[in-house]
């Protein structure tokens, strides 16, 4: 045998059999992309219930209102479940180090369907925008609240985007990218909250026992209010480092009590978790600047320090 033979010989034992890791490798890429489709589904069900209860909504009916109903609560599942997709990617990337640009983007897409547009169609005919439709000025500012949830959400991701692909500052005052933290109201809290409210009373607020007007205003005041958290530097907890720790155990029967208690009481502990969580970063953003406050008559020696 010549002794280029055996080289090419030793070469062959010596390679490994790339097909079958290449095969798994490649099925670890394609996981995370598969529950951000099935965020997108859920965000285009939602779109496609809130359609179908505002359209029964228009024909009326006592029968039609009610299926109505039943459709704006559809739609609000629908939304929790695409928080529960989009969670769930994150996490199976970074778990498994599969993290692509691609699907950072497609993520991305995702969001702005299920928690922003689908909220934003969803509070509207669910609420103002029906409830409102006989004001002619303050219908056309109904539209225009939704409309602008929209684009805040998408700025939102934007920033959230280029912030994580160049995390140190250009320039000084920029905002450093910190994972225990999100620089502004993340888009699925604000999309999951309007959610929650709507799976909590999904009877259309034009239908309210007492002055549905009020009702319709302040929730449209409280869409205003969440479009300009999603846009501001306010710092809200990201939650990424949950499990991280030693004590899975106790996260374990957390979450497994957490789930119980949605089950059971899907209502009222959607609406608390969403809630709590938005207050939690309003009071942070209040205890902080309390905090940085320099008192009266205190040298300006001490305050450069």
């Amino acid at each position: 045998m010549s002794l280029s033979r055996l080289q090419a010989g030793k070469r062959l034992e010596a390679a490994p059999a790339p097909t079958r890791h290449k095969g798994l490798k490649k099925g670890v890429y394609v996981i995370p992309s598969f529950f951000t489709t099935l965020n997108i589904l859920a965000g285009f069900y939602s779109l496609m219930a809130t359609m179908s209860g505002f359209r029964l909504l228009g024909i009326g009916g006592v029968q039609q209102v009610k299926e109505a109903a039943e459709r704006f609560d559809y739609a609000a599942m629908a939304i929790g479940w695409a928080v529960v997709c989009d969670t769930l990617d994150g996490r199976i990337a970074r778990m498994t180090k599969s993290t692509t640009e691609i699907g950072i983007q497609l993520d991305s897409l995702a969001d702005i369907v299920s928690f922003g547009l689908a909220p934003a169609v969803l509070a509207y005919a669910w609420g103002y925008g029906t409830a409102l439709q006989d004001w002619t000025n303050v219908r056309q500012l109904a539209w225009f609240v939704s409309f602008m949830f929209v684009i805040c959400g998408g700025f939102r991701l934007a920033r959230f985007n280029v912030q994580a692909s160049r995390p140190r500052p250009l320039k000084e005052g920029t905002q450093k990218v910190d994972k225990k933290s999100f620089v502004g109201l993340p888009i699925p809290v604000a999309g999951c909250l309007i959610a929650a409210i709507v799976h909590f009373s999904p009877m259309p607020i034009k239908y309210a026992p007492h002055r549905y007007d009020v009702l319709a205003i302040l929730m449209m005041v409280l869409v205003a209010f969440l479009s300009v958290l999603m846009v501001s530097t306010m710092r809200f907890t990201s939650l990424k480092s949950l499990g991280t720790g030693r004590r899975n155990a106790r996260l374990v029967i957390g979450m497994i009590a957490l789930a119980g208690l949605i089950y059971l009481y899907s209502q009222w502990v959607l609406l608390i978790l969403a809630t709590a969580y938005v207050v939690h970063g309003l009071l942070s953003r209040g205890f902080t600047s309390l905090s940085r406050r320099t008192p009266e008559g205190q040298p300006s020696e001490v305050r450069e320090a």
